[in-house]
């Protein structure tokens, strides 16, 4: 791209713990290839220097859960050509979200000594919610070589090539033992997003869904295996509040649970 205007990057932060954003600077020497092609023109995680709008590419990491967040947004997706959520906060609303099934009031009043000053949203919710997205890039946190893939896409007018398979694939082609089968543990692998590389069953754990949901995830077939395992409403509603709770999936099959669970 010599002698050409380097496309602008910015990088913006809302609810969230900024460890998608550190997945970027994690990138290290594919950074580095990056930097070359594009320029980063708004990143407070990586520097304080700005380069104002409007930007060719925005990554947005975080949910919505102020009412200033709410009008940010939208003058972000003003300024961008085109706008990529990253990260479980951005596309489902997050861990945060697990308020969006209680009174946040509630919440507030028992956390904050002046309850007063605070302006919160009744709901976390992901960026999608209020605006256009041109992409989401799931995980908590994103893959690294995933964010490089959608950003190098985006420079050259492709789709991004990012897997749309479950875990479960990832498992079986690193030869893991399914932990469901094999030990009886509760595993959100067969409806979960590929992208960890099953990082949590290789380590003899049940996969806690931080990918979120598949493409057309069969909740209820797991949930089915997961009672005749033995376990019941509560803990299968608890399998499917995690990181991503408020993605449409997971959330129905949990309040299913919920309400078979407040029934009995």
């Amino acid at each position: 791209m010599s002698g050409k205007t380097k496309p602008k990057l910015a990088v913006w932060k809302f609810a969230s713990c900024d460890g998608c954003q550190l997945s970027l600077l994690d990138c290290e020497d594919e950074l580095l290839a990056i930097t070359q092609e594009i320029e980063i023109a708004n990143f407070p995680e990586a520097s304080r220097a700005v380069v104002k709008g409007p930007y060719d590419l925005s990554l947005v990491e975080g949910s919505i859960t102020t009412p200033h967040d709410a009008e940010r947004i939208h003058q972000i997706r003003r300024s961008s050509k085109f706008l990529i959520t990253i990260g479980a906060c951005a596309t489902s609303g997050g861990i945060q979200a697990l308020r969006n099934f209680k009174d946040v009031n509630e919440f507030i009043s028992i956390v904050y000594a002046t309850p007063a000053y605070i302006d919160s949203l009744q709901k976390s919710t992901p960026i999608s919610e209020h605006i256009k997205v041109d992409f989401e890039l799931r995980g908590c946190p994103i893959n690294k070589m995933q964010l490089v893939e959608v950003i190098s896409a985006f420079l050259k007018g492709r789709k991004p090539n990012t897997p749309a398979h479950s875990t479960c694939v990832d498992c079986k082609r690193r030869g893991t033992v399914c932990v469901m089968v094999a030990q009886g543990k509760m595993c959100m692998g067969p409806v979960t997003h590929a992208g960890c590389e099953a990082l949590c069953p290789t380590y003899n754990r049940g996969c806690f869904g931080c990918f979120g949901p598949k493409e057309t995830p069969n909740t209820s077939s797991l949930s089915s295996e997961f009672n005749a395992m033995g376990a019941d409403n509560d803990e299968i509603m608890r399998a499917f509040r995690g990181y991503n709770a408020y993605a449409e999936p997971f959330r129905k099959e949990s309040e299913l649970h919920e309400k078979e669970n407040k029934n009995h």
